[in-house]
């Protein structure tokens, strides 16, 4: 289920779903897609603070579907991530998001929500940086470049133009299936859950950051031991963002883990896409089709949105 494409003039709702946002960043951000012509209705509570939370689980929850059900607004994005998505997930109306599809943005904590949404609704979201933490300040080119595919349907193409590519486990033929995924703390943490991420038959995208190596090798032994890389039809691994040794000086490389564990489910996998935490990333829709070509390393998304 593809929402509809936004155009000039429509309405973006800004939420927290998770943790508060740094206000004056968050207004700094809003000038990217004030430039497409976009206006920002801010959620009610969005500067509310329960300690580390953007408000109660329940006013996150109830600002989020007001944003959803709110026929002024034509777009739903997160904020901010932080934690907390998973804590409001429970309290949502997915009858009422699917009756009212819209595009859904964010990445990182809302993680959680892509998923959910996904399962629950069959919406595709929109896995991409963020107003208030990502795009407060000065952006990436690249970044940028990737922020106005919610105004018009894009087919996008990843290769090694952007950045270098590997292939683990090469296939003989091309994958294609719907891509879902994201933050990895998150994906663990969805685990015998009633929101647990369903890989069979989808392209699993994995990113993180501050992780360090023994903790990224403990998630992902965990992914693998409960079946999500066995069942997926290929995995693109994403930016893991400053994962690098503190504690434990000797150390695997990030890149020694999640060779090991994917050879060991063997799951065809190519990587490191420049999409996560990282200043440079691209932004693509989770739940369409991708399809990745490991002989000529090439990862082609087709469009989120409905063009009407």
């Amino acid at each position: 289920m593809k929402p509809k494409m936004l155009q000039q003039g429509d309405t973006i709702g800004v939420v927290a779903p998770s943790s508060p946002p740094d206000m004056v960043k968050l207004k700094h951000g809003f000038r990217i897609y004030e430039k497409y012509g976009l206006k920002m209705k801010l959620s009610p509570l969005i500067a509310q603070r329960e300690m580390y939370l953007a408000g109660t689980d329940e006013e996150r929850a109830h600002n989020f579907m007001e944003m959803f059900l709110d026929p002024e607004v034509k777009g739903v994005f997160s904020a901010y991530g932080g934690y907390g998505s998973a804590r409001m997930v429970e309290y949502l109306d997915f009858e009422g998001i699917q009756a009212n599809p819209k595009v859904f943005w964010g990445y990182s904590d809302s993680t959680f929500l892509h998923l959910a949404l996904y399962q629950q609704t069959g919406l595709v979201t929109f896995h991409g940086p963020m107003m208030s933490s990502d795009l407060g300040g000065e952006v990436d080119p690249l970044t940028e470049l990737y922020l106005s595919q919610v105004m018009k349907p894009k087919i996008i193409i990843y290769d090694e133009s952007i950045s270098p590519l590997y292939v683990i486990n090469q296939p003989a033929q091309p994958r294609t299936a719907p891509v879902i995924g994201g933050n990895l703390t998150l994906l663990i943490s969805s685990l015998g859950t009633p929101f647990e991420i369903n890989t069979l038959g989808k392209i699993l995208f994995i990113e993180d950051v501050d992780e360090e190596p023994y903790r990224v090798d403990r998630m992902i032994n965990q992914l693998r031991m409960a079946g999500k890389l066995a069942q997926a039809e290929a995995v693109i691994i994403g930016d893991f963002h400053r994962c690098f040794p503190r504690k434990r000086t000797e150390s695997f490389s990030i890149e020694d883990i999640l060779l090991h564990h994917v050879k060991k489910a063997n799951v065809p996998a190519i990587g490191v896409m420049s999409a996560g935490h990282g200043n440079s990333t691209i932004s693509f829709p989770l739940g369409a089709n991708a399809t990745i070509d490991f002989d000529n390393k090439t990862i082609t998304f087709e469009p989120g949105l409905r063009g009407e």
